[in-house]
């Protein structure tokens, strides 16, 4: 049996760096609209009992003129699942309910209607199996189309040198996955989703994980774009409406159906850091 440890090691410095340039970044667009808005860490300890090492992670946070809130979450675990949660888990049953998990994920909601919310996370597990999982989409409440041929365009980007498939099927997969069924809409305009890229050895752990380095790279290349294009174009009551109502679905998909939310409360993960994809202003009619 292969021990990851030294793999899952790699990717944490990995998630760690990639928080840093994408905070950096967002920080530089605060200071472009006269903000002297930061990022504030908050370190989380995880708790299991009989676990002296359950591991944590790092909650970054700002709140700014352009960003009216967006979370850069940095965590690594390990422990257990609960018996009745571990069979839904790629690799995890009742019987072996161990698990190690190491990952980034970021929620954005703007403060311009024009400018989209975004979300991104991607991850490393081990169970019985190995595999990296996640990706990236964009979630527009004035959807324009050249930002999502841009945003889209930079996915295919991330996929193209690793698989001629890549793009098809994960663009496809995100249409799928961010769905809203009680809606019967889409969360947004779609982007990458991938899961259960196994890795059986060192050949295809390398391989899974440039594709996932990548997809973090062409997030960083296009989001800051996009907003930097919209971020000044003028807005009234009625745009913000429509996006405080946008917002209102997507806070129900990521409480109802989202895989992350689920898997963090399921495994003791701090409840801020969680929810933290939660927008701060929404409205139901």
């Amino acid at each position: 049996m292969t021990d990851w440890t030294p793999y899952t090691m790699r990717a944490r410095a990995w998630f760690e760096d990639l928080r840093n340039q994408i905070c950096a970044e967002f920080e530089a667009i605060e200071r472009e609209a006269g903000s002297d808005a930061a990022f504030r860490y908050t370190q989380w300890n995880r708790e299991e009992e009989g676990n002296p090492d359950p591991g944590g992670g790092t909650q970054g946070l700002m709140k700014g003129k352009v960003f009216e809130k967006v979370g850069v979450n940095i965590s690594t675990v390990r422990g257990s699942f609960a018996k009745e949660f571990a069979g839904s888990i790629n690799g995890a049953s009742a019987e072996a309910p161990g698990f190690v998990a190491t990952g980034i994920s970021l929620v954005a909601h703007m403060t311009n209607p024009h400018v989209p919310a975004v979300h991104m996370n991607t991850r490393f597990l081990t169970t019985t199996k190995a595999w990296f999982g996640g990706g990236a989409d964009l979630n527009p409440p004035l959807p324009y189309a050249e930002d999502t041929h841009a945003f889209h365009n930079a996915m295919r980007a991330a996929c193209d040198p690793h698989g001629a498939d890549y793009y098809d099927r994960y663009s496809k997969w995100a249409e799928e996955y961010f769905y809203i069924p009680h809606r019967k809409v889409g969360r947004g305009v779609g982007g990458l989703f991938c899961d259960h890229l196994e890795c059986t050895d060192d050949a295809s752990w390398e391989a899974n994980f440039a594709f996932i380095q990548d997809i973090g790279r062409q997030f960083l290349a296009s989001f800051p774009a996009i907003v930097r294009k919209r971020m000044h174009t003028p807005f009234d009551a009625a745009d913000e409406a429509q996006m405080f109502e946008y917002r209102g679905r997507y806070a129900e998909f990521n409480l109802v159906y989202d895989r992350g939310t689920i898997f963090g409360l399921k495994t003791g993960g701090n409840i801020d850091a969680i929810l933290m994809s939660l927008p701060p202003r929404a409205t139901w009619s």
